[in-house]
């Protein structure tokens, strides 16, 4: 039979454990999707680990790094919850710059955005199935390969086979700009 004192240092520990496993919400903390989503006008929503999958017969997908295409991350012990970024640049076959959010402590801080970001394909096979990306604390490209799906393409409809076709992304023709509906997402945070 638990006494008196047992039952109270029970319920504070519960207590306690509850506010330790609650993240905390900073009011310029933002996740990747969020930012993915508003920097390259691709419509999907939830957790990074679903957009592959989500982009399926509405975006066009494939292995080739495209300036405005989203980078879809795998889902991995280390980061269950995957992570997407958009290709800024095309540096060369095998390196581009990105934008991204969440990735880098700055400041000691998560959840920062972070622009011109190194990524390197380190897959055996150069098909992008395999990166290496820029960590701010170490001043280099992160020491984890991280698994990659693909790209997700703005510009193409893949029910309608537009697989890379060239031509601007159709979100620059009606004045979207990256970055468009940012400051809205950032002051839902607040």
């Amino acid at each position: 039979m638990i006494g008196k004192f047992g039952k109270a240092c029970a319920a504070l520990t519960m207590a306690a454990g509850m506010l330790v496993a609650t993240p905390a919400v900073s009011s310029d903390y933002l996740q990747c999707a969020p930012f993915a989503r508003a920097e390259s006008g691709v419509q999907l929503f939830g957790n990074a680990k679903s957009w592959w999958g989500q982009a399926a017969g509405t975006y066009a997908r494939g292995n080739e790094p495209r300036q405005g295409a989203v980078l879809a991350f795998a889902s991995t012990s280390s980061m269950p919850m995957g992570h997407v970024a958009v290709v800024r640049k095309v540096l060369n076959d095998r390196e581009i710059m990105i934008d991204h959010a969440n990735w880098s402590p700055i400041g000691g801080r998560r959840g920062q955005v972070e622009r011109n970001v190194r990524v390197k394909d380190v897959s055996s096979a150069n098909d992008w199935s395999v990166v290496r990306v820029w960590y701010a604390p170490i001043g280099d490209l992160g020491l984890r390969p991280n698994p990659v799906q693909g790209f997700i393409y703005p510009e193409g409809n893949a029910a309608h086979g537009l697989q890379g076709s060239g031509r601007s992304p159709s979100w620059t023709q009606d004045g979207w700009k990256p970055g468009h509906g940012l400051d809205a997402v950032i002051s839902s945070l607040r």
